[in-house]
């Protein structure tokens, strides 16, 4: 019985036999202070934000810092109308900030994602199967 082919296999590529896929590059931000000139920069720096596995730092237009980890974002027509929701750093509630509130947004907190990709961890398993190791278990990083 012969199997039935697929659009991928009539290209010659056939699926079973790649073991890791390339994924999609992602960008450093740690250390990164994004200029906030425009709206639609205001909106790419937020929507960055929100993907960012660590805290950032808002600086707030009537001077107020709220430093946290960007849980949740909740764009509308108008900056006015738009949101930001972080948990701060120093206790576990939830602030709404408006986008037409914030006057600087830095990227200061430690990106715990950053080298956790599925291609470092396949990377991980082949260097020690190169190395002879047996019984190969490559367990998860502690985060911090």
């Amino acid at each position: 019985m012969t199997q039935p082919s697929t659009p991928a296999s009539k290209a010659g590529f056939d699926p079973n036999t790649v073991e890791v896929m390339e994924g999609r590059q992602r960008e450093q931000l740690e250390g990164w202070i994004p200029e906030l000139a425009s709206d639609a920069e205001i909106r790419d720096a937020l929507e960055k934000a929100f993907d960012y596995r660590g805290d950032v730092t808002l600086t707030l237009k009537d001077g107020r810092v709220v430093h946290g980890y960007v849980f949740d974002r909740r764009p509308g027509a108008t900056l006015q109308d738009s949101a930001v929701r972080i948990i701060p750093a120093e206790e576990r509630t939830r602030v709404a900030v408006s986008y037409a509130d914030i006057a600087a947004l830095a990227f200061t907190g430690r990106d715990n994602a950053a080298g956790r990709t599925f291609e470092a961890w396949i990377r991980k398993y082949w260097e020690k199967k190169a190395a002879g190791e047996k019984n190969i278990q490559i367990e998860p990083e502690k985060l911090e």
